[in-house]
């Protein structure tokens, strides 16, 4: 089940919504749980079971963590922790791309396993990895309440897709948080919103990647077309559904950290990665880069736990080698910056914004290709490789039936339409504005929906 789908919206999410308002505060977390089993188990009918275990592992061995946290027991259970909720992830999303790897040097023809992807497991992973370490360290005490861990962990609004929610930031919400209508409808705003983002935005933007690669007339606006619309496309599709994730958290009352701040306003790929899936950025500096030495070793230990921590980055986007090749493509480019480039970038902010968009545009076409050599093609078309016209009359036709799509998704990257509105929203004109936008936003989506076009999530594949 995802948020943007017809039995999510108007089946589902009303049926959660009108009991939690209804059952007392000591059955909330309950059904939270309950719901949240059931959202993941329409997809995931049999792994649902192996959620589930992980989970109950992951309580078990917080609580022995705590018990034994100041003796040598306490880290053998901690490095248990890892490798346990590490092994689990590599067999499931890597195992395949070991043996394929491991047949293309020997020659040998090692069947794969063909393993399924359990749903949103690099996200939960963190999470239950995050508590372990966090009560390793003192900074939170495990949760003795089962139902309540298992409510963080399995918790719907962020499961599938993030923020990575960490057990530190909503320890004291679990048992006491603010739940009401006027919040209830933030959320609900919050919702409509990413899920404009998402629906009318993104999936329009989809629709782009999908007649390029059907193209018998390829040339270099046409594919440049194509990296446009893939970078505005990834962007609308997870920041909406980060909104929509944040929404609904607010909706049950949780206040779940912001996930992206406008990152396409970057002036250095350092600050474009504080502003892009800032929860998992977060993450690794606080629990790889920062217990590796960060920076407090030197300028050359510095660099190599930079790029220790961006392989693992790109790794963990996707069982395939060339998210490998784009962390290592950041790591440079992050070990350039510290070494002089942010400098200079800093002084020169407009030419510091055109050098991040060419390669964070440039990454995106290497984070979506589907092997290394259509990477190649893909990059080696956007230059002019290969004798390609400039233009054709197919590009032309879908740059003219796009172009307002492209205007729309470039404008919504920048804070205009934010400042705008906050110079009106107490107005009489915003307060019957807002619910009209939203009404249309809504209605519109669902009109899209039923249509049954094009609805992926792209980050359901990591």
């Amino acid at each position: 089940m995802i948020f943007s789908s017809i039995t999510f919206l108007y089946f589902f999410i009303p049926t959660v919504i009108l009991l939690y308002f209804i059952l007392p505060a000591k059955a909330k977390n309950l059904l939270l749980l309950i719901a949240s089993l059931f959202f993941y188990a329409w997809g995931e009918q049999l792994l649902v079971f192996l959620f589930i275990a992980s989970i109950f592992v992951g309580w078990v061995l917080g609580l022995g963590i705590e018990k034994k946290r100041t003796c040598t027991m306490g880290k053998v259970l901690l490095w248990f922790s890892v490798a346990f909720d590490l092994g689990i992830l590599i067999y499931f999303k890597y195992t395949d791309l070991f043996i394929q790897s491991f047949n293309q040097i020997t020659g040998l023809s090692i069947p794969l396993l063909k393993i399924a992807l359990p749903i949103g497991i690099s996200f939960y992973t963190f999470q239950l990895l995050s508590y372990e370490i966090d009560v390793y360290r003192g900074t939170v005490p495990a949760q003795k309440n089962f139902i309540d861990f298992a409510t963080y962990v399995a918790m719907f609004p962020q499961l599938i897709a993030g923020p990575i929610v960490r057990y530190s930031d909503i320890e004291n919400q679990l048992k006491i948080r603010s739940y009401s209508f006027e919040k209830a409808a933030l959320g609900i705003r919050r919702f409509v919103i990413g899920f404009g983002k998402k629906v009318l935005i993104a999936n329009v933007l989809g629709e782009i990647a999908t007649h390029f690669r059907a193209s018998t007339q390829p040339s270099v606006l046409f594919y440049w077309m194509y990296a446009v619309s893939f970078m505005l496309q990834i962007y609308y599709d997870f920041s909406g559904y980060s909104d929509m994730a944040i929404g609904l958290g607010k909706i049950f009352g949780f206040d779940f950290n912001e996930n992206f701040n406008y990152p396409y306003i970057s002036k250095s790929i350092t600050e474009f990665w504080r502003r892009w899936h800032i929860s998992l950025g977060s993450w690794f500096r606080d629990y790889v880069y920062i217990p590796m030495g960060g920076n407090r070793k030197g300028i050359f230990r510095q660099l190599i736990n930079i790029f220790v921590v961006w392989m693992l980055t790109g790794f963990w986007h996707g069982a395939a080698w060339n998210f490998l090749l784009w962390g290592i493509f950041y790591a440079i480019l992050l070990m350039i910056e510290k070494l002089f480039l942010k400098k200079w970038l800093d002084n020169h902010p407009v030419a510091g914004h055109l050098y991040t968009i060419i390669f964070v545009l440039f990454g995106f076409v290497l984070f979506n290709a589907n092997s290394l050599k259509q990477t190649a093609t893909d990059i080696g078309g956007m230059i002019g490789i290969g004798n390609l016209p400039l233009t054709s009359f197919e590009t032309l036709y879908y740059l003219k039936s796009y172009a307002l799509i492209f205007i729309t998704g470039i404008i919504g990257t920048t804070p205009l339409i934010k400042n705008c509105w906050n110079k009106i929203k107490n107005t009489t004109f915003a307060a019957i504005a807002e619910p009209v936008l939203l009404a249309i936003i809504l209605i519109l989506g669902t009109a899209y929906l039923v249509d049954g076009s094009f609805n992926p999530f792209l980050y359901f594949r990591f």
